[in-house]
């Protein structure tokens, strides 16, 4: 056998090898580049000794959850819906949250609030190993009582010191991170603490979608739906098939539900859907008159409340909505007694609205009433206020109704009592580093087994040559290369 065969065979196993480790190297280009924030939550508490304080003896108030913000778990608000940009080469993470929450205290006796203000919006900007948390604030001055708004302000610096944050792959999870107040931040919290000031911890879970690959647009391109003229226009009227409202029950008697008295939890059915502070009710139908400002609609879903002797289930929720006072009623099952239409809660209709092909009511403040105090057993007396109320009706066949809050896929770990040191979780993600390594070294390996096989057949070829009296033909063959992070607050 020549050597001729030999080095043909090795050729062609270096460059099948060859080939397949180029073909997934793109691969890892692709994996490097900057990927989209879609979807996750932040928990923080703010500071939670200023929590007490609002909500304690002295200020006697209390706060309110703004735009979809929940709690979590003991003194933490919860802000949903991630979005922005993340970086694996670089580590830098950019992720806007919304929802906000409002403290309100030292009620004068004109009804507003000698302490009032408003921290929403919360967005993380973390770069070459500093972090920065920014806020928007609307707060009164402690003296004079002026109110000051600001977008965006710098409010809390972030420590994190041992924290990795390349290479993510998945949903990218940080776990109480130490964050103490900046000037700016101190000025924006109406001087109720100083510059310097540690902050509660700040935990983020977001997931991260990976860049389109070459060539591919980030997005399909939207095509206009091809419906009549007559339903891209907003009826004023009339009948309608597609409508969601909103509502949390009470956000004091979900952590009642779910705490260590409770001992219980909630089930979604036929259709209703969980938005961390709220439940959505799908699927309604009715009739809405914008001119008269009337609605009356029905709606899909269920909840179903158990724990410790709990079980209450609200389903087939209806809404009526009429001279600007809106009412909910539901059926209401209480172990084996079901009672049906039972009016729940009243609330203000008057910001009812028709924008587009939508007809919309945010966040309308809601009471109970005499039945629904019945149905939660008087746990609560008339009238006391309940969670906000949304309405959303499609009027056409283009309208959209308002997404519900995205959490995320990946549940953010409860924060401990104590500040744990800062770490840093990135889950779901799929790396070929160690692929891509092995297929290396097993190229080089294999190539200095083949470059091996060849010389060893050349110099048999030649100590046959010699043998022969015949000369032996000289070549250069190389060597291988070395191939070496429930205590709820009070209402």
């Amino acid at each position: 056998m020549s050597a001729r065969p030999a080095r043909a065979s090795a050729v062609a196993l270096l460059a099948t090898l060859a080939a397949l480790l180029g073909a997934l190297l793109p691969a890892t280009a692709a994996q490097a580049a900057g990927r989209t924030v879609e979807g996750g939550r932040l928990d923080w508490g703010i500071k939670s000794s200023f929590q007490s304080y609002v909500t304690g003896p002295v200020a006697k108030g209390a706060f309110k959850l703004r735009n979809g913000a929940a709690t979590a778990g003991g003194s933490l608000f919860r802000f949903h819906s991630a979005t922005g940009s993340y970086d694996p080469d670089s580590g830098s993470l950019q992720a806007a949250f919304s929802g906000g929450v409002t403290f309100q205290g030292h009620q004068k006796p004109d009804g507003t609030y000698e302490l009032d203000l408003s921290i929403s919006r919360p967005s993380v900007k973390i770069s070459g190993g500093s972090g920065t948390l920014y806020v928007d604030v609307s707060s009164k001055a402690k003296e004079g009582g002026a109110v000051t708004t600001a977008s965006q302000v710098p409010f809390a610096r972030l420590s994190l010191g041992g924290v990795n944050m390349k290479g993510g792959g998945g949903p990218i999870a940080l776990t109480n991170i130490p964050a103490t107040l900046t000037d700016q931040g101190a000025k924006a919290f109406a001087g109720y603490y100083a510059a310097g000031a540690q902050l509660d911890p700040v935990s983020l879970s977001v997931d991260v979608k990976a860049a389109p690959a070459a060539g591919q647009p980030s997005q399909a391109p939207s095509t206009p739906a091809e419906t009549p003229e007559a339903s891209q226009t907003p009826q004023a009227g009339g009948a309608f098939t597609d409508a969601a409202v909103d509502w949390g029950v009470r956000r004091t008697f979900r952590e009642y539900v779910s705490g260590s008295i409770g001992q219980g939890k909630w089930e979604l059915a036929e259709g209703a859907q969980d938005g961390g502070a709220l439940f959505r009710f799908p699927q309604g139908k009715g009739a809405y008159d914008g001119a008269k400002g009337t609605l009356d609609a029905a709606f899909a879903g269920s909840v179903h409340f158990t724990g410790a002797h709990l079980d209450l289930k609200l389903a087939k929720v209806t809404v009526k909505v009429e001279n600007g006072k809106g009412l909910l009623s539901a059926d209401v099952t209480t172990g084996a007694d079901t009672k049906n239409a039972v009016p729940l809660v009243e609330f203000d209709a008057k910001g009812l609205k028709t924008e587009g092909g939508l007809a919309t009511l945010a966040e309308a403040p809601a009471t109970l009433t005499e039945g629904g105090a019945q149905a939660f057993n008087s746990m609560y007396k008339p009238g006391t206020e309940m969670d906000p109320v949304s309405l959303a009706v499609a009027l056409d066949g283009a309208a959209k109704l308002p997404a519900l809050p995205n959490l995320g896929s990946t549940a953010t770990p409860a924060a401990p009592a104590a500040p744990a040191p800062a770490t840093a979780a990135k889950t779901a993600g799929t790396s070929n580093t160690g692929l891509y390594a092995a297929l290396a070294v097993a190229v080089l390996v294999l190539a200095g087994g083949a470059a091996f096989l060849v010389v060893r057949k050349r110099r048999t070829d030649a100590a046959a040559a010699a043998a022969a009296g015949e000369p032996a033909a000289t070549a250069a063959a190389s060597g291988p290369a070395d191939a070496t992070g429930e205590a709820a607050p009070r209402d």
